[in-house]
């Protein structure tokens, strides 16, 4: 099986191609006239742009471009040629939110030269659901050069409110911030912007390849600057990541947006067939819940529990299992010159656990903790990988815990983007699948290397094991913020969500809050429904084991299928609720949650496919149920429904419903 692109007879057409005695073609619009992108040059020859859309200004005039250290990238430009492009296809990928994606956008390049005889060109793709810029430099008479910054900005012609975490270089893991755009002060991307007239927007990048990310700066009033993780050293010809703007009438909207995957380049492999989707347990949550160990006395990942693990997902459904910690200890320091990442602890016997796993026909997913120290992993990577491969794992969790990488160097910068693309591309040559942690955040690049199936890059799960934990909006502002930019191993699931079941047990951990009360801020059933709404074609169960067996809601997990075909964002608002449906092959899957406001959903079935009964099973928040003071409480319930149907869905505060319609 090979990614493919499919374009249509009139998809790519050449409208003007003008020299500099000619009119300049300076605006473009969107497929449906909503949006409008003017991009020109001031009196110094700098380089700018201005958005409208539905009329009215979105971003006012504002600059573009990069600075370097020995050359003049910023201005002085005159404007050579421009033409406008126009494309509309369909493209598919082997797994996704969406397997099937129309690419349906008008362009515009500028093509410039300064007196320095650099050329810039320019080009904005505007679609429908927003638009996208990037810079191609050609630099004469060098080998390389360094970019110091950029000037990219973003004046937005009005405040509106904001949801972002800080532009942090090292770590995503923050809680979200809801506040006036016009006092934020930094952010990292996607930064989420609803305006008072209702147009929603978010700013965010496309991939990213060989290059620092970007955060925004304020500037002044509402105007952002885009500033780089670090300096980039780049040769004579390259090409940045694109800028993007977001645009939508709706909070969904935004969700249901493909805009950042069709700034992407193609697939780059020729066989996708060993790439698949799947749902995971795994030893982890016990360490972070502190009753177990990554290595030592109290070691989690033992040879023992692995077994027991691997018959729990192959009698349950569940195609993999993590086992994190399974080469003892990892953690980072210095005084381990010969840690190896292909040595086992010595109560975890790898080749036994692997082999058991493929007789069960269950997917090992090794896990290598780097803790930052990443180029003691690079140097073994190529090694290390081929042992895996030999072995028959196909899939791998890789983690940088720590403030930053080794040396100092920001994990957002250049170097740490280069280092977290070979790993991936090194892992796809030996058809080995990536799950990442504490890597550079999602910009779209699993529609070339679809192997790069999920990774973290924000505040998950972990943080209510052993601090006050993530608070009930957490959930209902990741839609429409971190998740725009690709999918998220959240890793939900937790049934026990006051730990009831480790009470009594000793707590090993020296790490979290002194004093706090640790527990998971939603009701149960809204911890099903999560399984739904936070996305990942590798969608992790996590909870202990003990809290699943036997459990009646643990149904829903069985008969979930991330391997979807198509997806929508319902109806929602920005950290206040969100209904998302997922349909795999002829069945579908939905999930709500809800904020600390309990709220009433009426839920047309209009997604269900016409003159098809369903049997609905409903696992919904009991009416008695609240995330402070009964979060346990559930009920399932089954319907017969059609698309001609409509429910009503009462979720309690922080709670949810996830339902399964499944074919009659």
């Amino acid at each position: 099986m090979k990614c493919f692109y499919h374009i249509s007879a009139l998809a790519l057409v050449l409208l003007a191609g003008l020299s500099i005695a000619c009119r300049p073609v300076t605006e473009v619009t969107s497929p449906d006239g909503r949006i409008v992108v003017r991009a020109g040059l001031d009196e110094a020859g700098m380089p700018h742009y201005a958005v409208d859309v539905d009329g009215q200004p979105l971003i006012g005039p504002s600059p573009l471009g990069l600075t370097a250290e020995t050359v003049n990238l910023a201005d002085g430009f005159h404007l050579l040629s421009s033409q406008k492009e126009k494309q509309d296809g369909i493209w598919h990928q082997p797994w996704g939110e969406n397997k099937e994606i129309r690419d349906r956008h008008q362009a515009l390049v500028l093509r410039l030269q300064n007196a320095d005889g650099v050329r810039l060109d320019i080009e904005v793709r505007v679609f429908d659901d927003g638009l996208g810029l990037r810079y191609t430099y050609d630099v004469p008479a060098t080998d390389s050069l360094t970019v110091c910054g950029e000037q990219t900005t973003f004046a937005f012609a009005d405040d509106a409110t904001s949801w972002s975490i800080p532009g942090d270089f090292n770590s995503y893991e923050h809680l979200y911030r809801k506040m006036p755009l016009s006092q934020v002060t930094d952010a990292n991307t996607p930064l989420t912007l609803k305006f008072a007239d209702t147009r929603y927007a978010s700013v965010h990048e496309a991939a990213i390849v060989d290059f620092p990310e970007m955060v925004l700066r304020r500037t002044d009033g509402t105007a952002f600057r885009a500033a780089l993780a670090s300096e980039a050293r780049v040769p004579q010809r390259f090409s940045t990541p694109w800028r993007t703007v977001q645009v939508a009438r709706t909070a969904v909207g935004l969700v249901n947006s493909s805009l950042i995957l069709n700034l992407n380049e193609p697939c780059a492999l020729e066989d996708v067939s060993w790439i698949k989707p799947m749902k995971y347990i795994g030893v982890w949550w016990g360490m972070h819940l502190g009753i177990e160990s990554w290595g030592g006395a109290h070691h989690g990942a033992t040879t023992d529990a692995a077994l027991r693990y691997i018959d729990f997902a192959a009698a349950n459904n569940i195609q993999g299992v993590l086992f994190e910690g399974w080469n003892d200890a990892w953690l980072g320091s210095d005084a381990l010159p010969d840690f190896d990442f292909t040595r086992a602890a010595p109560d975890f016997d790898v080749e036994r656990v692997v082999a058991y796993a493929r007789e069960k026909g269950i997917e090992y997913i090794s896990h290598n903790e780097t803790g930052g120290n990443f180029r003691r992993f690079e140097a073994q990577l190529e090694r290390s990988l081929d042992w895996a491969q030999a072995l028959g794992i196909h899939c791998l969790k890789t983690g940088y815990a720590g403030g930053g990488l080794y040396g100092g160097i920001p994990r957002h910068s250049q170097t740490g983007v280069q280092h977290f693309q070979k790993v991936v591309e090194e892992a796809a040559r030996r058809q080995i699948m990536v799950d990442a942690h504490e890597v550079i955040k999602p910009s779209g690049l699993r529609r070339t290397w679809p192997n790069f199936m999920t990774r973290e890059c924000a505040r998950g799960m972990e943080y209510n094991g052993w601090s006050a934990g993530n608070p009930p909006s957490h959930h209902e502002i990741l839609p429409y913020t971190r998740l725009l930019a690709g999918p998220l191993d959240y890793t939900p699931g937790v049934f026990d969500v006051l730990y009831r079941s480790i009470q009594g047990r000793p707590q090993l951990r020296s790490w979290g809050q002194p004093g706090t009360q640790c527990r998971v801020n939603t009701t149960l059933a809204k911890q099903i429904a999560n399984w739904v709404v936070l996305y990942s074609p590798m969608q992790m169960a996590c909870d202990l084991l003990e809290n699943y067996e036997g459990h009646p809601a643990f149904q829903f997990f069985r008969d979930y299928d991330p391997d979807c075909d198509a997806s929508l964002a319902l109806q929602g608002e920005v950290g206040e609720y969100i209904a998302v449906v997922r349909r795999a092959g002829d069945r579908f899957f939905y999930g709500a949650t809800t904020d600390e406001t309990a709220r009433t959903l009426t839920q047309p079935l209009t997604f269900l496919r016409p003159g098809v009964t369903y049997t609905a099973t409903l696992y919904a928040d009991a009416p008695d149920a609240d995330w402070q003071t009964n979060p346990y409480a559930y009920v399932i319930e089954r319907r017969t429904v059609t698309s001609a149907d409509t429910l009503t869905l009462q979720l309690a505060a922080s709670g949810g419903c996830a339902i399964s319609f499944l074919p009659l």
